[in-house]
């Protein structure tokens, strides 16, 4: 028996690349998988791959970035499967273009698809669970999403996708505060795999080893960990992001409190200004900005 037998998982973006592993993976352990993405064709050979295997799942196509849309796919989980335990917010896209030359509508989609997107479905089954715990059910539910090492460091070209996964990661953190009360935990991923996402951006980098050695890009690679963030195993860890490539798992640091002084009264700016620069002396130096 698998490690998620009989919970069910909606993933989005799951028609190639990361999310295509994360079905697969899931369906190998026992989970009915709802495979969502914008392009039916692939969601559909995603799901009859899975079924063709003996594992259940479904396919959709509905929109992740509005509400009713997104109630759409919640309702065909619902139908198939009878209960909704795990969504992966994975969907994105790229606009990528220096901050200077982005266009309004480069920021607008890119929010739209990785913010709104990473919103829509945990707000409809956030409220079901909140809603069950309160009649008295046990939840052991999952909200794992998606950030980016572009949204933990920066990424130079990418700041409409670096604002949005680092607003994702800070929605990670609120969300497995709010949720806990009702068995939800919240958990966020900064993976690096070989996708069409990353394939348009770097791929020379990240292209299969032609030596037959480990293939350290290969979103297969991932899911282990996704899908064991995914069952009742992980119920003891919330509020997390993870960097995984590889056979690599790191867990970051985040933002906190760091060197400090205090006057015990009101600063002059030259006084802030000399203070900053005595902090900064203190400070552990940030990582460096990818392409910087």
């Amino acid at each position: 028996m698998g490690i998620c037998e009989g919970r069910t998982v909606i993933i989005t973006g799951a028609g190639g690349g990361l999310g295509r592993a994360y079905a697969l993976a899931f369906a190998a352990e026992g989970a009915n998988v709802v495979v969502n993405d914008i392009r039916r064709e692939a969601a559909d050979a995603v799901a009859a791959e899975i079924v063709a295997a003996g594992g259940k799942a479904i396919a959709n196509a509905d929109d992740i970035t509005r509400i009713e849309t997104a109630q759409c796919i919640v309702d065909a989980a619902l139908a198939a499967f009878g209960e909704v335990h795990v969504v992966v917010n994975n969907a994105g896209i790229l606009r990528d273009r220096m901050f200077v030359s982005l266009s309004e509508d480069d920021w607008d989609q890119v929010m739209r698809v990785h913010l709104k997107g990473h919103f829509c479905l945990a707000n409809i089954l956030g409220r079901r669970w909140r809603d069950q715990a309160k009649a008295g059910n046990r939840i052991a539910a999952r909200i794992i999403n998606t950030s980016s090492g572009a949204g933990l460091q920066g990424s130079v070209g990418q700041s409409n996708y670096s604002a949005a996964k680092g607003g994702i990661a800070a929605l990670t953190l609120v969300q497995a505060a709010e949720m806990a009360r009702y068995g939800v935990t919240a958990n966020a991923l900064a993976p690096s795999a070989r996708t069409s996402m990353t394939e348009s951006a770097m791929a020379d980098v990240v292209k299969k080893p032609e030596d037959g050695s480990f293939d350290l890009w290969a979103a297969e690679n991932v899911a282990p960990l996704v899908v064991w963030l995914g069952s009742e195993l992980s119920a003891h860890v919330s509020g997390q992001v993870f960097e995984s490539q590889g056979g690599r798992i790191s867990v970051c640091d985040g933002w906190r409190t760091g060197p400090q002084q205090d006057k015990g009264a009101r600063l002059t700016p030259l006084e802030a200004g000399a203070m900053v620069d005595e902090l900064m002396k203190q400070a552990v130096p940030a990582q460096k900005v990818w392409g910087s």
